[in-house]
C-alpha cells in the first residue's frame, strides 16, 4: 500500500455474508445474454442441442477451474483475486497483463448490460416506442435514440452510486434481483413443460444454421433444413461456436474474490458458492434457449426476422404475465449484472492500484462508506460507452470478456500448481484439476483469437480484434506511467 493510502488509514469493510456473494456471483453469471442471446446468437449458432452440450460442458470446466479459486483466495485473501495471485506466484508483469485483461473481462459486462435496457423496454412497449425520440444515429446499422441514451445513463449512474454509498447496501438490492432472476426463469420453465404449445418438434434444426446463408436467400421455414449445420463438422462447429464464449456466459463466479476482504465469513464455504452459481446461471441459460424453441414453430423466421424470442415465447405459453415474466427477468438480470461487475471491476483496479500497477487515485478508499470510491466514478465513466455505442456491439463486448476472463482462468489455475509445489499441502486431485484448467483456458484463448478452418463463427469478429488492440493500446499506456514501479526491485 502506498504512503498516501496509509495516511487516509481507510479499508475496506467486512459486510458481506454468503448470501450475498452468491447474488454477486450469480447476478454476474446471468445478464442480459441469457435472454437476448437465444435469439441473437445460440439458436442460430448452436440450436437447442449445441447450446446445451456447450453450455453444460462450459459448466463443468468452469466447476473444475472453480477448485484453483478455492484453494487460492485463502492464501491470498485480499481484493484482487486472479490479479494478487499471480503477482504473488508470476511477478509484476504478468500481474499487470492478468490483471489489465481482467479488468476488460468484468468492465464491459456493465456498458454490455446497460445497452440491452433499451431492447427491454422496446420490447414490453409494443408499438409505442416511448424510448425512441429525440436525437439519433446509427451504428453497424441500428438506430440509436436518445431517449434510449438518457434512460441507460440514467441507471448506469444511480447504480454506480449505490455501489459508492455502501457495499452492504448494495450486496441487499443484488440479493433481491437475484431472487427474483430465479423465480422468474423457474416459472417460465415448469410453464414451458406442463404447456402443450411446447413441443420437441418445433426444436429443429437442432443444431442451428447458417443464418447468414439463409437470410441472404430469403428462406422460409419450408426450406430451414437446407440450412441446417449437419455432419460432423457442422456438429462440431454449432458447439464450439458457444462453448468458445463460455468464458463470457461463466464470469462472475470469479466475482468473488475481488470481495474477498468484505467478506464476514469462513473461506470454507467460497468453492460450494462458486458451484451453486455456476450450477444456476447453466440452467438459467439452457432453460431459457431450449423454452424460446420449443414454443415456437417457426423460431428459425422469428431469429431471421430480428424477433426477441424468449418473449415472443413467454408470451406464446403465459400471453401477458410471460411477458410481464420475462420482463421482470431480464430488468432483474440486467441489473444484477451492473451491480455485481461495479463491484468486481472496482475492487480490482482498487487492489492494482495499492500495490503500486496503477495510479494512486484508483487506490482511494471512501471514509465515510469503506468504499474505492474512485475506481467505481472510472468504472461508471467507462461504462456509459454502452449506451452510445448501441445494441450491435454487443457481440464486440462479448468477445472482449470472453478473451479477459480466458486470461485470468489461466493464471489463476497456473498459480495453483505454483503454489501447492512450493507450500507441499495440495492434494492430487487439486493438481489434476488445476492442469486442466490452464489447459482449457488455453484452449479459449486459441478458439476466440485464431481463426481455425471449418469452424465458422467461432473466433473474434474485425471489430473486436479492434477493441483489442485499443483496449492493449490504453494498457500500454497505463504501464508507461507506472514504469518506474515495474522497473524497480520488488
Amino acid at each position: 500500500m502506498n504512503n498516501k493510502q496509509q495516511e487516509n488509514g481507510a479499508a475496506l469493510k467486512k459486510q458481506l455474508n454468503p448470501m450475498h456473494v452468491w447474488a454477486i456471483a450469480f447476478g454476474c453469471v446471468i445478464g442480459w445474454g441469457s435472454f437476448i442471446n437465444p435469439g441473437k446468437k445460440f439458436l442460430s449458432n448452436s440450436g437447442v442441442a449445441g447450446t446445451a452440450i456447450a453450455m453444460l460442458f462450459g459448466a463443468l470446466v468452469m466447476i473444475i477451474i472453480a477448485f484453483s479459486y478455492a484453494y487460492m483466495v485463502p492464501k491470498y485473501p485480499k481484493a484482487g483475486g486472479e490479479f494478487t495471485f499471480t503477482k504473488n506466484c508470476f511477478g509484476k508483469n504478468a500481474a499487470f497483463l492478468c490483471g489489465w485483461f481482467l479488468v476488460v473481462a468484468y468492465l464491459t459486462n456493465v456498458p454490455m448490460n446497460s445497452t440491452a435496457i433499451g431492447l427491454i423496454v422496446d420490447g414490453l412497449d409494443g408499438p409505442a416506442d416511448i424510448l425512441k425520440f429525440g436525437f439519433h444515429y446509427s451504428i453497424a446499422g441500428f438506430d440509436i435514440y436518445m431517449g434510449e441514451m438518457l434512460l441507460a445513463t440514467a441507471i448506469l449512474i444511480l447504480l454506480g452510486y449505490l455501489n459508492v454509498i455502501g457495499v452492504q447496501k448494495a450486496a441487499i438490492v443484488q440479493t433481491i434481483l437475484s431472487s427474483l432472476l430465479v423465480i422468474c426463469v423457474f416459472t417460465l420453465f415448469v410453464s414451458a413443460l406442463v404447456s402443450s404449445k411446447a413441443k420437441g418438434i418445433n426444436m429443429e434444426p437442432i443444431w442451428g444454421f447458417d443464418k447468414s446463408s439463409a437470410m441472404a436467400a430469403n428462406a422460409t421455414m419450408a426450406d430451414i433444413s437446407s440450412y441446417a449445420h449437419k455432419g460432423t463438422a457442422g456438429i462440431l462447429s454449432a458447439i464450439l461456436a458457444t462453448f468458445a464464449i463460455a468464458p463470457w456466459a461463466y464470469v462472475g463466479f470469479d466475482a468473488i474474490p475481488q470481495a474477498a476482504e468484505e467478506f464476514n465469513f469462513s473461506f470454507k464455504k467460497v468453492s460450494g458458492i462458486m458451484i451453486v452459481a455456476i450450477v444456476f446461471g447453466c440452467f438459467v441459460y439452457t432453460s431459457n434457449n431450449t423454452v424460446a424453441a420449443a414454443a415456437l414453430e417457426n423460431w428459425p423466421e422469428r431469429v431471421m426476422a430480428g424477433e426477441w424470442v424468449v418473449l415472443v415465447a413467454a408470451t406464446e405459453l403465459l400471453g401477458s404475465f410471460g411477458k410481464v415474466l420475462v420482463g421482470t427477468g431480464v430488468s432483474c438480470a440486467v441489473l444484477s449484472g451492473i451491480m455485481g461487475f461495479y463491484l468486481a471491476s472496482s475492487r480490482l483496479m482498487y487492489s492494482m492500484s495499492r500495490e503500486g500497477y496503477l495510479p494512486e487515485w484508483f487506490g482511494y478508499v471512501d471514509k465515510k462508506y469503506g468504499t474505492p470510491k474512485n475506481a467505481i466514478l472510472f468504472c461508471i465513466i467507462i461504462s456509459l460507452s454502452g449506451p452510445i455505442l448501441g445494441r450491435e456491439a454487443l457481440g464486440w463486448f462479448v468477445d472482449m470478456s470472453a478473451i479477459g476472463a480466458s486470461i485470468g482462468y489461466f493464471f489463476t489455475s497456473a498459480a495453483t500448481l505454483v503454489t501447492t509445489k512450493r507450500d507441499g499441502d495440495g492434494t492430487k486431485f487439486l493438481k489434476i484439476m488445476a492442469t486442466v484448467g490452464v489447459i482449457f483456458s488455453a484452449i479459449f484463448m486459441i478458439l476466440q483469437l485464431i481463426p481455425i478452418p471449418g469452424l465458422n463463427g467461432v473466433h473474434f469478429g474485425k471489430e473486436s480484434y479492434i477493441m483489442l488492440i485499443v483496449w492493449i493500446a490504453i494498457g500500454l499506456a497505463f504501464y508507461a506511467m507506472q514504469r518506474k514501479f515495474f522497473t524497480g526491485k520488488e
